[in-house]
């Protein structure tokens, strides 16, 4: 960042349909998120980072969620989002909105968005026939379903043929501005997501409704130019970002915009939202960075399968930490992941009951059984060091853990090298705790934006001049 012209960073998470409350899969990508956010609020300061998240609550998929339970969408869907929020304070995602699509400020924003698109003369009216996922909310072609004529997100949904009056964005138009963005390596990560959408382009975009007819959706943001149609939805909540960017001062060339979503919404991100933009005469993104699924043990995560886990179940197991650290070290980050609670319980016992937690507990124990005073001044970290190089250059949570946990094994090294227990000399055995001990305050601090009720317990109690050994943070289980 200190080598580039932004100044500022806002990153977002794609929001989350209100049908139902988040699972683990949904989870990841507000984990990954926030722990970018973090980063950047201790490299940059906290004034000058902003972090996004929230609901996305109109559309036929909510309206009919809400219906089946015997609510009125507004109840449903203010139902859901709470439960949502719930799931994500447990995560401690430290978001410093969440918005939902319903709130006042955004309805006015998305329809004012619209009619600055319409008014620059690419929206207009036609008649949409063809194919519709209600699962994705989104018009198919037949390249896009399987060979049995399903949407592959959603296979036991029926796809609809549908024949409509809609508005239509001149999504067209923007191939080619579109094409120049995407020839920039750093616009769409990883590689292999730019090339796909390159590839949606080269095979041709077509005009995009965005309206759908109130007699068939009418729980929506009300067309500015025609009350009898809603905004569609994707239209609806890709404003979201923009909503509270531009309130804040962070839609601007000062600022860094980063969106982080899953593969299955990488073309609404990096190939209409930008044309959106554009259009109503707005700053695009920086960077669309798209990241892959979490199988459970083999399988999809669904409902139907009834293997959904929500992020709270595994807390309660195994903790807030050891959630993020794992999800945050194997998700998805790049490609599809299988993860499985036996793997999840190997990686705790072995990189933080015996990793983190144990190094922590021998300093601890050789520096009370020392009875040394230690210099009580904060460990000095550079957050534009090396270590955090693959986060800030391709947003690699993964291979920064990976830089943090050699830390952790130097130290261990050190330990085992220098074996302190068994030094005489008083002024050598001090110059070695205080090493010992001044290493285990950088770590506390180096992971800050991953682990941070760790790194708080790790703080606290090394912070006194007379360290005392305490309850390992992370027992073996």
């Amino acid at each position: 960042m200190k080598n580039d012209k932004f100044t500022k960073f806002f990153i977002t998470t794609a929001i989350d349909y209100t049908n139902d409350v988040i699972h683990i899969g949904h989870a990841y990508q507000k984990v990954l998120a926030d722990a970018i956010a973090r980063y950047y609020r201790l490299y940059l300061g906290e004034a000058k980072t902003l972090f996004l998240t929230g609901t996305d609550e109109h559309g036929s998929t909510n309206e009919k969620a809400a219906a089946v339970a015997g609510q009125t969408p507004k109840d449903f869907v203010d139902k859901i989002s709470q439960l949502d929020k719930e799931q994500l304070d447990i995560l401690e995602v430290s978001y410093d909105r969440f918005i939902r699509t319903t709130d006042e400020d955004h309805k006015k924003q998305a329809a004012d968005f619209y009619q600055k698109s319409f008014d620059n003369g690419d929206i207009y009216k036609d008649t949409y026939k063809g194919l519709y996922c209600e699962g994705c909310e989104s018009y198919k072609t037949l390249s896009e379903l399987d060979e049995t004529g399903q949407c592959l997100m959603h296979p036991t949904r029926q796809i609809q043929h549908t024949e409509e009056e809609n508005y239509f964005f001149k999504w067209s138009k923007y191939s080619d501005f579109l094409l120049e963005l995407l020839n920039k390596e750093s616009f769409v990560l990883p590689e292999g997501r730019r090339k796909e959408m390159i590839s949606f382009i080269e095979q041709g975009l077509k005009d995009l409704p965005v309206s759908r007819p109130k007699y068939k959706v009418s729980w929506g943001i009300d067309v500015p130019n025609d009350p009898t149609h809603v905004l569609y939805v994707w239209f609806d909540a890709l404003v979201n970002y923009f909503t509270e960017g531009y309130a804040k001062g962070f839609w601007n060339d000062d600022t860094k915009i980063v969106h982080t979503l899953g593969k299955d919404n990488a073309r609404w991100h990096a190939l209409l939202w930008p044309a959106m933009l554009k259009s109503a005469g707005y700053k695009v993104p920086d960077t669309i960075y798209v990241h892959g699924f979490i199988n459970l043990e083999g399988q999809k995560i669904s409902k139907s399968r009834g293997n959904v886990i929500r992020p709270s179940d595994l807390v309660k197991e195994f903790g807030v930490d050891a959630v993020r650290y794992y999800f945050l070290k194997f998700g998805p980050v790049t490609e599809d992941v299988d993860i499985s609670l036996t793997h999840l319980k190997e990686v705790y016992n072995a990189d933080l009951a015996n990793g983190l937690g144990n190094a922590v507990a021998r300093v601890a124990k050789l520096a009370e059984r020392s009875g040394f005073k230690f210099d009580s001044s904060d460990a000095i970290v550079s957050f534009d060091s090396d270590i955090f190089k693959p986060l800030r250059e391709n947003y690699r949570v993964d291979l920064t853990l990976v830089n943090i946990w050699k830390e952790i094994s130097n130290l261990d090294k050190h330990i085992n090298e220098n074996e302190p227990w068994g030094i005489k000399d008083e002024t050598k055995l001090k110059e070695v705790l205080g090493y010992e001990v001044n290493e285990i305050r950088k770590i506390a601090k180096l992971i800050e934006p991953f682990l941070p009720t760790a790194s708080q317990k790790i703080n606290e109690q090394f912070r006194e001049l007379r360290i005392k050994s305490a309850t390992g943070i992370f027992p073996r289980i």
